[in-house]
């Protein structure tokens, strides 16, 4: 199974970082019947990003879960030297895992070491890289992630130049290359961005800043209409 395989045209991704850990299975799963099929789970390592998120033991945890409805684990790495962690990553049950372009100097060979683990596998880039820079090593990969946020913390201001540096982006990639943005999305960006190339849209405050789940992923799924 493919990202070709699990993006139903176009993806809203919750992103775990925002969940109550409390309540991290009954979130799931609520999320799950409502639809949901895609989890972004991010982990930072607090040198790449300060913050230190969670890790292969929390992803071990859920992955059953989630694999038992038929879900899918998105990996964020925010992390120096990723390739070091693929193999917890694939132990602990990530179904694909993104590192960052600012954080190896061989894009091909990261990809590899992903490839060897059985992960899908794309590159994660920050708002101070050019979108082409990017474009023109990910030819080893499924997705490019262009961060709307600077990485690290969740809850920041959804930066508007987003949308034009998605459009640069879809319009420099190779074909078949999944574009995915993170940071800051709710119901007033997604449909922007979809139009302008990307396909998996990644939210937490706007789903778990909200009572209900469902209803915050649906309206969120509605604003793609």
């Amino acid at each position: 199974m493919s990202w070709h395989d699990w993006i139903r045209t176009v993806e809203i991704e919750p992103s775990l970082y925002g969940a109550d850990f409390a309540q991290l299975g009954d979130q799931i799963e609520a999320l799950m019947g409502s639809g949901c099929r895609i989890f972004h789970f991010d982990i930072g390592d607090g040198h790449f990003v300060e913050p230190i998120t969670m890790g292969p033991i929390v992803l071990e945890s859920i992955a059953p879960l989630i694999h038992r409805h038929g879900g899918v684990i998105d990996v964020h790495l925010m992390a120096e030297d990723p390739a070091k962690r693929f193999a917890a990553i694939a132990a602990a049950g990530g179904d694909s895992v993104t590192f960052h372009y600012e954080a190896v100097d061989d894009i091909a060979a990261t990809a590899g070491a992903a490839r060897e683990q059985e992960l899908q596998v794309g590159i994660a880039f920050g708002p101070g890289t050019e979108p082409e820079d990017v474009a023109a090593v990910a030819a080893d990969v499924d997705l490019v992630l262009c961060m709307s946020i600077e990485p690290g913390y969740s809850g920041q201001r959804f930066q508007e130049a987003t949308f034009e540096r998605v459009q640069r982006l879809s319009e420099a990639l190779p074909k078949g290359i999944h574009i995915q943005v993170d940071g800051g999305l709710n119901e007033s960006n997604v449909r922007q961005l979809y139009d302008n190339g990307a396909t998996l849209l990644v939210a937490a405050s706007a789903i778990f800043g909200h009572d209900d789940l469902a209803l915050a992923y649906h309206r969120l799924v509605d604003a793609l209409a």
